[in-house]
């Protein structure tokens, strides 16, 4: 579940005031809205990436308004992936978990399961540049899930993808819910995509959060 309280946050000259937002616990909320609204404001915001001005955030029953981005337990995956050049998909599967010290052989344990849900245990040895569209957009959801977060945040991740691929990766996030049951926040500006995998559709305009965008 996330909770947003009267959050008001500042970016340059942008700003939104007052936002309340409740995303279900284990639900796939999709929040849409014209580009330069603020829903990447918003969703660094949950992830703790951009700090607020007043308000509250809560994830599950803990506020978390106050605490890093580590300690929030979110997941996200940006628009463009932002994979690390020098590593190999293993590598990037087990990041978060190294940085959290986990036992090697868990480790090793959580990588191969993830590469099995993800369609990645052929290639566990490549480096991004080595790597189709959709095959770098499964390595950023493995590496996001990776150490097992209460929510995913996915900031359009699916926006340069081609038809196709989309589709696979589409069928992917929803096994991925499927398997975990994590709680959803997801960008996008494709309608047939939000209406594919949403439970609620979300419009942000104008500063604030309205019900059940309408189709374009």
């Amino acid at each position: 579940m996330i909770t947003l309280q009267q959050v008001t946050l500042h970016a340059g000259t942008f700003s939104l005031r007052e936002i309340d937002l409740h995303v279900a616990a284990g639900s796939h909320t999709v929040l849409m809205g014209r580009t330069g609204a603020g829903k990447t404001s918003l969703l660094e915001a949950v992830c703790g990436l951009r700090r607020i001005s007043s308000g509250r955030i809560r994830i599950g029953d803990r506020d978390v308004t106050e605490e890093s981005p580590a300690a929030r337990g979110v997941g996200l995956v940006p628009q463009d992936g932002a994979l690390f050049q020098h590593l190999t998909v293993r590598e990037h599967l087990a990041f978060a978990l190294v940085v959290r010290r986990w036992e090697q052989s868990r480790a090793e344990a959580r990588v191969v399961e993830l590469a099995g849900w993800l369609g990645l245990t052929g290639i566990l040895d490549r480096r991004p540049a080595g790597l189709s569209g959709g095959e770098a957009q499964r390595v950023a959801l493995g590496r996001a899930l990776a150490s097992h977060p209460k929510v995913l945040c996915l900031d359009e991740p699916l926006s340069a993808l081609d038809d196709e691929t989309r589709t696979e990766v589409c069928d992917v996030l929803a096994e991925i819910r499927r398997r975990t049951g994590i709680t959803i926040l997801h960008i996008t500006h494709n309608r047939n995509e939000a209406e594919r995998l949403g439970d609620r559709i979300l419009l942000l305009r104008n500063g604030r959060i309205e019900n059940d965008a309408p189709s374009a």
